[in-house]
């Protein structure tokens, strides 16, 4: 069972940078894939951006695309989510989310809150 934390979450000015990170219990991550979503207050929880247990990436949410970067350490205990120049329109709760096989994501973190004040 892996169990996923979140944190570096907090309130940052528009234009600011903010690293959020996300810790994987024993054992590392074991993954399919890799992702962080982010919930808006009464909008569905969304991708924003993921990486693959080869390293790829997918496509990056249009919304944050050029602003936000996904890594992970070289051990892939720990997955990071860069975000420079964040706008009001980013205030979310952020999750991380891993899977270890095709199809939805199954194991998720309790979110981390960011809130961008314009």
């Amino acid at each position: 069972q892996v169990q996923l934390v979140e944190s570096g979450g907090g309130l940052v000015q528009a234009g600011d940078s903010l690293r959020l990170s996300c810790a994987a219990s024993s054992p590392p991550f074991s993954f399919y894939a890799m992702a962080w979503f982010r919930q808006a207050p009464g909008k569905e929880r969304e991708f924003i951006a993921g990486v693959t247990g080869t390293g790829s990436t997918p496509p990056y949410a249009d919304s944050v695309k050029g602003r936000f970067t996904i890594s992970t350490n070289k051990i892939k205990t720990m997955m990071y989510l860069q975000m420079r120049s964040p706008k009001a329109e980013d205030t979310a709760v952020y999750y991380c989310a891993s899977k270890a096989t095709k199809g939805p994501f199954t194991y998720w973190g309790q979110g981390t809150q960011v809130a961008v004040s314009a």
